[in-house]
């Protein structure tokens, strides 16, 4: 099976309520003495929730934890009654996932692969499974082109295909890990409204470097860099606080480098 975009579970009943995602004081440093997380606290409610850093903050592998991927040196993560760290099986019940990148098989259809990981997901009435693939198909905008081989999607088709495996079993936490890395400008929008309407109804964690996803679709945010959380808040708020605090300017190529110097 292609890593990361499905677990093979059966089917969960949750408590009622709107879910939340507490993480308290979570670290972990690699053995190479690389410290990835420090004591990382965020609640992140339901909706959409941005997680912005540059490449190397730390934003994959706070994703791979909450995902259950691999364990933290210390602290905790419940997911409403669940505990993360503790009950793995039962988040994964519940999980939907897309990494940064994933696999597929090129010479099978995505109708074919959806059904396969369907049944994986524990939908084996061949009805109901059908009408499931058909729905999610049409969700993420796939169904005119569902009996197309998936090594001929472009790099937008294949995202919204990764995520139409993660929204098997109607999972209520969502983790999609640099979704827009390579899209054109149309394909971009089109997973963006995607994300958008999931986040209606689950906890979608968006991680990116890129400021538009999140001003754009988050209600709310975190700025990470170097293992630690700089900022929580909500975009716009913090957009509109560094007013007067940002300049452009346009120089000639020769004069670059002395502007970089008053800059730094």
């Amino acid at each position: 099976m292609p890593p990361g975009i499905g677990c093979a579970t059966r089917p969960l009943i949750l408590s009622r309520g709107v879910m939340e995602l507490q993480i308290r004081k979570l670290s972990k440093t690699y053995p190479n003495g690389v410290e990835a997380l420090k004591e990382i606290t965020l609640t992140i409610p339901q909706g959409m929730y941005g997680l912005l850093g540059p490449n190397g903050a730390g934003k994959s592998t706070l994703m791979r934890t909450i995902a259950t991927l691999q364990e933290p040196d210390a602290g905790s993560i419940h997911l409403g009654d669940i505990d993360v760290l503790a009950e793995r099986e039962r988040v994964r019940e519940t999980l939907g996932y897309l990494p940064q990148e994933f696999g597929v098989y090129p010479k099978v259809s995505a109708e074919e692969l959806l059904d396969h990981f369907a049944v994986l997901k524990g939908i084996t009435v061949r009805r109901v499974r059908r009408e499931v693939v058909a729905a999610l198909l049409r969700q993420v905008n796939l169904y005119d082109v569902r009996k197309k081989k998936l090594g001929g999607y472009s790099g937008g088709m294949r995202q919204r295909f990764g995520v139409a495996v993660a929204l098997l079993g109607e999972p209520k936490l969502i983790i999609v890990d640099e979704p827009t890395a390579g899209l054109d400008p149309a394909e971009r929008v089109r997973f963006l409204n995607l994300l958008s309407e999931i986040g209606q109804s689950a906890v979608v964690i968006l991680s990116t470097h890129i400021v538009e996803d999140v001003s754009e679709l988050c209600s709310r945010m975190a700025v990470i860099a170097r293992g630690e959380i700089l900022l929580e808040a909500e975009p716009l708020a913090a957009v509109a606080a560094l007013g007067g605090r940002i300049w452009r300017r346009v120089v000639e190529t020769t004069s670059r480098a002395s502007v970089q110097g008053v800059a730094r």
